[in-house]
């Protein structure tokens, strides 16, 4: 006769089963992972800081089983675009003893539909969906879900056909903490652990903290607290392009605005290597200030894409391109790091530049595609994490 089956043991999701995660709020549901803190979300009541916060860009479950089956419960919130071509399902990916062994998806869930030509918004609830990893190897294992980089994602009951335990920290593999835009949060990327930082974290066999925040990389101050009292052995801070496409500041506020940034990560971190990365290169606004807007043009025929709307001859006056980002940036690295020998810098366009630009164009205009994720990580994993490197 077969052998009955193993009966379902169901743990509690708790912080200590987390990685990459801030803080862990308790829900109606379960609880909900979330990559700033509450005092930071507090400060802020923007609508796109509190949808990129709470998608869970490098968190995942960490844990130490015999089992062969695994059953995640979660409540997702998808966003939808009018017009736009839709947005994939988000995405777990299941690491065996840091191997990807398989991927899966949720249904139902929360809906948020945003039609971009008039700024409306629309929400409708829905069921939770269940993710199941089956026929896993025999024997003891650490396993990661790494859950969807795009996707709200409350976690409601994870079961297993064996105990389970966090999975223990090793001690040799430093923490790096990263902040960026939806660039680094992982804007267009296949899956969790393809989005550039989490394939450079691989690389460079460290932890992954991602505050990449789509959009929402603007040098809050409330930011820099959080990196500031988070524990890091390595710092990066990407920052340009949010700063850029949404017109938030002139070049008179942007220099005070990034040492006031790296002064408040320093009382935290004093000696931690900290590398401040400028802008990869995006043709759009190289040379032409922001803000960025939607391409109705391009809605209209199914497509998404965003073009830029300010005017050259206005970086006269003080409006802020990439190309006057990078050179600021570039400046104020040098003339701090006379006083600061663990302060570093990176031209983003060594990670993505003009010729890759031409060979793995940017799809919408400002995001790059899964395979210019791959090469972004990969560059960065040997610039950054490689001898010489500032994180060598």
């Amino acid at each position: 006769m077969p052998a009955a089956p193993k009966p379902w043991i169901t743990t509690p999701v708790t912080a200590d089963l987390l990685r990459g995660a801030l803080e862990v709020e308790r829900t109606d549901h379960g609880v909900l992972p979330h990559r700033l803190p509450a005092a930071a979300r507090a400060q802020c009541p923007d609508a796109q800081l509190a949808m990129v916060e709470s998608q869970p860009s490098g968190v995942r479950l960490a844990f130490r089983t015999r089992a062969t089956a695994v059953e995640l419960d979660s409540l997702r919130t998808r966003r939808v675009y009018v017009g736009a071509p839709p947005v994939p399902d988000g995405v777990y990916d299941l690491l065996v003893d840091g191997r990807l062994s398989g991927q899966a998806s949720v249904t139902g869930g929360r809906t948020v539909t945003i039609d971009m030509s008039d700024g409306t918004v629309e929400h409708r609830t829905g069921e939770p969906g269940t993710v199941r990893f089956t026929d896993l190897p025999p024997g003891r294992k650490d396993i990661e879900i790494w859950l969807p980089h795009n996707e709200t994602t409350e976690l409601l009951a994870l079961r297993t056909d064996a105990p389970l335990e966090p999975a223990p920290a090793d001690p040799s593999r430093k923490v790096w903490l990263h902040h960026g835009s939806s660039i680094s949060h992982g804007s267009d990327a296949a899956s969790p652990t393809a989005i550039w930082p989490a394939l450079a974290a691989s690389l460079g066999g460290v932890e992954l903290v991602n505050l990449g925040l789509g959009g929402s990389a603007l040098l809050d101050p409330f930011t820099a607290r959080a990196i500031r009292d988070h524990p890091a052995d390595l710092i990066s801070v990407k920052v340009g392009i949010n700063l850029v496409n949404l017109d938030v500041m002139r070049l008179r506020a942007f220099g005070p605005a990034v040492h006031g940034f790296l002064d408040t990560v320093r009382e935290g971190h004093p000696t931690t290597p900290l590398l401040v990365v400028s802008p990869i290169l995006c043709p759009a606004h190289e040379d032409t200030p922001g803000p960025s807007a939607p391409d109705l043009d391009g809605l209209a025929e199914g497509r998404l894409g965003f073009v830029p709307l300010g005017d050259p001859a206005e970086v006269a006056a003080g409006k802020l391109t990439l190309r006057v980002v990078r050179t600021e940036l570039e400046r104020i690295v040098a003339q701090r790091a006379a006083d600061d020998p663990h302060l570093h810098y990176l031209d983003g366009r060594e990670l993505y530049g003009e010729a890759d630009a031409v060979e793995l164009p940017l799809p919408d205009g400002l995001h790059p595609g899964a395979d210019a994720h791959r090469l972004i990580g990969e560059r960065f994993a040997a610039l950054v994490f490689g001898e010489g490197g500032a994180f060598g």
